[in-house]
């Protein structure tokens, strides 16, 4: 059966806000809701940022049904990865075991600011290897001493676990992400709909795992109206995550998508009142082999008969029939 989530989108939301948009997500009858972490939005004109863990602690306590992800938090700079455990036992707490730990290597954009540079993509990827290493052995309970190329740690433990071990989902992009972090994770998570990806990781871990998918769209009841906030805040996309990953701030963004146009825009994103353009672009995930989608809903309206209104009146039943769920 697939899921369908919500993306509580913290570059353009503030911390009051995304609680509301959560409890509206649940009422709604969305399965999951997903949260972005990052220090800095993408674009000047999505203009927030507020700290994701403080957040989802407030979600947990204002959803009672919804499961929870990081989507993804990055364990390797700007958090250490000790610290990332603790922090995602307590909230496997505070919501009575429906959160996933989503994790991935990072972008530039948000570990720059610590001041330690920026490594490279393979780097990275050690880094984040060692990381999952780590958490895992702390979410198993107990001492943990760990020795690597990249982290130390002494004598850590977590004295608050849930009943539930949280789970791990891990970012991939290609084959070696793949092979590398299916062993230490216990489900897979992409942006885009790549068949190989979902059966790599099949293969990688025997299968029965779940598959999560992300995919933007930009209702409002103008199609006009919609693609011109989609191109104000969402140009950023169209660099792509290798492009993503590395820009170190805003102006780079700016600069980077100057040129990107209006039809760019709406070719990757849904764009407009009408269900079915939505549904089309879902569907690539679920027959890649994607067990669970996020969509992004670019500029979130809070009247009821709002954007929460359209997803629980229409969108979200039209996505269940369309995938037999």
């Amino acid at each position: 059966m697939v899921r369908f989530g919500y993306t509580l989108m913290t570059e353009q939301s503030g911390p009051r806000e995304l609680v509301k948009h959560a409890a509206a997500a649940e009422r709604a009858g969305f399965d999951f809701a997903v949260m972005s972490d990052h220090y800095s939005p993408w674009l000047d004109e999505q203009a927030h940022s507020p700290y994701a863990w403080s957040v989802l602690g407030a979600v947990t306590q204002a959803t009672e049904r919804m499961d929870l992800l990081s989507f993804v938090t990055a364990p390797i700079m700007r958090y250490h990865p000790a610290v990332v455990a603790q922090k995602a036992a307590t909230i496997g707490l505070l919501s009575e075991d429906r959160f996933t730990l989503g994790v991935g290597a990072g972008e530039n954009l948000n570990e720059h600011v610590i001041g330690q540079g920026w490594p490279p993509v393979n780097v990275r990827h050690e880094m984040l290897e060692e990381s999952l290493r780590i958490i895992s052995s702390l979410f198993d309970g107990g001492y943990v001493n760990f020795t690597g190329d990249h982290y130390r740690v002494d004598s850590a433990k977590l004295w608050d676990l849930p009943d539930q071990r949280v789970p791990i989902g891990t970012a991939v992009s290609g084959d070696q992400s793949v092979q590398r972090f299916a062993p230490h994770s216990d489900a897979m998570i992409a942006v885009q709909p790549e068949e190989a990806l979902c059966q790599g990781w099949d293969a990688a871990t025997g299968g029965g795992q779940r598959k999560y998918g992300q995919q933007p769209i930009c209702w409002d009841p103008s199609s006009d109206a919609a693609a011109k906030r989609a191109l104000a805040q969402f140009r950023w996309f169209a660099g792509g995550w290798k492009v993503n990953a590395e820009l170190p701030g805003t102006a780079g963004f700016a600069a980077a998508t100057q040129h990107v146009r209006l039809e760019d825009v709406t070719a990757a994103i849904p764009c407009g009142p009408d269900v079915e353009p939505i549904v089309e672009s879902m569907k690539t995930y679920w027959r890649a082999g994607f067990t669970d989608v996020a969509l992004v809903q670019v500029g979130v309206d809070e009247d009821p008969a709002g954007f929460f209104g359209f997803a629980r009146e229409k969108l979200l039943p039209a996505l269940r029939e369309a995938a037999g769920s």
